[in-house]
């Protein structure tokens, strides 16, 4: 039987779609038109996984889906792939959500990382098998490592500014289900 979804959780969906294009707008808007020696972190990605590991009931993998197959259309990049890398490694997270709850940041922060440097590599690896253009690899490298570097801060920020904490063991829902 289908869980019902209660009304915080809507708001917080809505708040990470919200914020999802917020982000997305921001990275089109172009503040300098001369080219960079460095690379902003992937925000995006820290913000879905943040998601992800703290509320995963927040997010489901439908919009996740439509959002990075969006920003593979809008930034030109070969559609669909880093969409299903990015869907692939939140649902491995979202499968071990249950043992966030008690882990310490630093092994749930290498959990993502591990994940972050997994779909960075499986995608320049696939790039290059089917010869699609690629951004220089020390680019790819400091925006990968850059993300990592961000991951906390983007908890901090989604845990004190959007309320996304992790569920605690036994939290009993509005409806009164186990989370």
């Amino acid at each position: 039987m289908a869980e019902r979804v209660d009304r915080k959780t809507w708001v917080q969906g809505a708040v990470f779609v919200g914020l999802a294009f917020v982000l997305i707008v921001v990275d089109l808007v172009p503040l300098d038109m001369r080219p960079s020696l460095w690379v902003a972190p992937d925000l995006l990605l820290a913000v879905t996984l943040a998601w992800v590991v703290r509320k995963p009931n927040y997010v489901p993998v439908l919009v996740i889906a439509f959002l990075f197959l969006m920003t593979d259309f809008l930034f030109m990049r070969p559609p669909g792939l880093w969409a299903a890398l990015v869907v692939i490694l939140s649902e491995m997270l979202r499968r071990q959500h249950r043992e966030f709850r008690n882990m310490p940041l630093l092994i749930e922060w290498g959990t993502v990382a591990f994940g972050i440097v997994a779909i960075t590599i499986v995608n320049r690896i696939v790039l290059a098998i089917v010869m699609s253009p690629q951004a220089p690899l020390g680019l790819s490298l400091i925006e990968m490592m850059v993300t990592i570097l961000v991951y906390p801060i983007v908890l901090l920020i989604a845990h004190f500014i959007f309320g996304v904490s992790r569920t605690a063991p036994g939290e009993i829902g509005t409806k009164g289900q186990v989370l």
